[in-house]
């Protein structure tokens, strides 16, 4: 996240905003009613998903840190734009009156965050990094796009302002990736088999929960599977190691 992006990085920026824009104009008389007890109810779980995402990202770029020492000035800086992020979206929560059902975003990302403790415990930087800089960062960022489309408008300025600290900066966990890529390849694909399955099943549990937001499930995969495939291009493997590694989401 906190690599300048180039020139061809902000025209996608600037192309992705355009679509968000022209998509939230063709659709503003469809935006759900955020006052009813079924949008309340939803939300609870969404909003507390979101919370404990960026809480998950905080304590594992702390963690990272642990494993390159010599990067924690970065990594800290990192963990306090997530804290940020936490404390915007639990003010989504009271702005509308619901309180967040942590202890179900606990259990929605308890295999994730115990996948990633196991690699954390062995030393396995690489298996770290995909689940935190790939997956979760991918996870967020669709989400977050589909979400900023019917979101209430208080929400919205909120979302708006974590997805541009996202886009504004590459992430870091892909830099190191991009840069070790030939040590470190065949750990990262024999971890994406393990972890990317997870996420499908993650975005089937919430499919109904985000439908009574105006969230399509088809779309936040589709979203995800664009930035998820897009990061692993910019790592720099080929077109076929990342169709290979893509299939891990369809089994």
């Amino acid at each position: 996240m906190h690599n300048e992006l180039k020139i061809t990085d902000m025209q996608t920026l600037e192309s992705n905003k355009k679509t968000t824009e022209e998509f939230a104009n063709t659709n503003s008389l469809k935006l759900p009613d955020f006052t009813t007890d079924s949008y309340k109810d939803a939300y609870s779980r969404i909003n507390a998903i979101v919370i404990e995402g960026e809480q998950e990202a905080h304590d594992n770029y702390i963690s990272i840190a642990t494993l390159i020492p010599n990067e924690l000035e970065e990594l800290t800086k990192l963990a306090r734009m997530e804290m940020k992020h936490k404390k915007g979206f639990t003010a989504c929560g009271r702005n509308l009156g619901v309180e967040a059902d942590m202890e179900f975003a606990k259990k929605f990302f308890s295999k994730l965050h115990g996948n990633f403790q196991i690699a954390l415990e062995k030393g396995n930087l690489t298996t770290c990094l995909l689940i935190q800089a790939i997956l979760i960062e991918a996870f967020a960022i669709s989400a977050y796009n589909v979400y900023i489309r019917v979101a209430d408008p208080f929400a919205k300025k909120i979302t708006e302002g974590v997805v541009k600290d996202e886009y504004l900066h590459l992430n870091y966990g892909q830099e190191w990736l991009k840069e070790n890529l030939s040590s470190c390849k065949e750990e990262l694909m024999e971890a994406n088999k393990v972890n990317l399955p997870l996420i499908k099943k993650m975005l089937d549990e919430v499919a109904d929960d985000a439908s009574v937001l105006a969230m399509d499930r088809e779309e936040l995969m589709e979203e995800f599977m664009i930035a998820y495939q897009d990061t692993l291009l910019e790592i720099g493997l080929d077109n076929r190691e990342i169709a290979r590694m893509a299939m891990a989401a369809i089994v």
